[in-house]
């Protein structure tokens, strides 16, 4: 113990709050551990933070933020604790609050779906006061989910009248023309990400109702043109594979009442060679458009499996390298 410099204790008089805090298999704690390279030590009511004096300082600010989450009727899980370490050593703890909470909308079943991070929290915010919002990430940053979650919220306030999503029907190493079925057969793959999300929030017997009474809308981009949107709530997902005329098409779509959100990452393009991207070109077109706002999210952001982050950090650092090289 000589290289130990330092020790911090915390109380804790509720023993609810640190199994809660410790979780499964002391699994939370165990990340916090390995991060900082300190110990921490339960001695009944007491936490004791063992280690260097900046890793302990650190440890000390992401325990006692999670203990209030707790205390707040929160939750904790190991890509919560990951999350607010990297927000403690980035002096941006303070906003660690700014999302904790913020309830969107309540599933069918009684789930609250809430922001988890601080990127998730700016993009629902964006949302909230622009007619027109673009979500640019990674996979895994919950762009999608979030959007309909909104969209959802939206049509249950009466705010809007009707539900319209759609994506670009873009081949990625398989041709339309080899699938099966007819050509709502050949686009459904396409718009699953949609569906799937669709019925986790309302429910299948809900949705099912409201596509046949034409409230909600799921159809491949083609089939916007020439139509004007009004009162509904857009969602153009995978935009990164438009062209520049359609992703022109498409925001001008946009009628009286309505708004319109188009998520997309732009690291993964599957548009034929030499083509360009809508989502690219608008992002520096629209910029500082007054109702317009672009929301970039990150690997911090991501929400999945913990490995997804990781794996997003090494082909960035990859595609960092192969571009130092050339």
């Amino acid at each position: 113990m000589d290289h130990l410099q330092k020790k911090k204790l915390i109380d804790i008089a509720n023993l609810g709050h640190i199994i809660e805090l410790f979780g499964k298999f002391d699994e939370n704690i165990k990340v916090i551990e390995e991060e900082l390279d300190v110990q921490i030590i339960v001695r009944q009511t007491q936490l004791q933070i063992l280690g260097k004096e900046k890793a302990v300082d650190t440890a000390y600010t992401v325990l006692t933020k999670l203990l209030d989450n707790v205390e707040d009727g929160g939750s904790i899980d190991k890509g919560k604790v990951r999350y607010l370490i990297e927000l403690v050593k980035e002096g941006e703890v303070d906003y660690f609050g700014e999302f904790i909470g913020n309830v969107i909308c309540t599933t069918y079943k009684g789930k609250q779906i809430k922001s988890k991070t601080l990127g998730q929290s700016r993009y629902v915010r964006a949302m909230r006061k622009n007619d027109i919002v673009f979500g640019i990430g990674p996979a895994g940053t919950g762009k999608t989910y979030l959007s309909m979650a909104m969209a959802v919220n939206a049509f249950k306030n009466k705010e809007i009248s009707r539900i319209i999503l759609t994506r670009p029907a873009v081949e990625a190493g398989e041709k339309l023309g080899f699938l099966p079925g007819d050509l709502q057969n050949k686009v459904d793959p396409y718009l699953r990400p949609l569906y799937d999300a669709l019925h986790d929030l309302m429910g299948l017997e809900t949705y099912t109702r409201l596509i046949e009474r034409g409230v909600i809308e799921v159809a491949p981009l083609a089939y916007m043109r020439g139509r004007t949107l009004d009162d509904a709530f857009i969602i153009l997902d995978e935009a990164q594979n438009t062209t520049s005329e359609q992703m022109k098409m498409f925001l001008t779509r946009l009628g009286i009442g309505s708004k319109a959100v188009i998520n997309g990452d732009i690291t993964q393009i599957d548009l034929p060679s030499g083509a360009k991207s809508g989502l690219v070109e608008a992002m520096r077109v629209l910029k500082g458009i007054k109702g317009i706002d672009f929301v970039h999210l990150t690997h911090r952001d991501v929400v999945r499996h913990e490995l997804v982050m990781s794996i997003i950090r090494a082909y960035d650092s990859y595609q960092q390298k192969k571009s130092s090289t050339k």
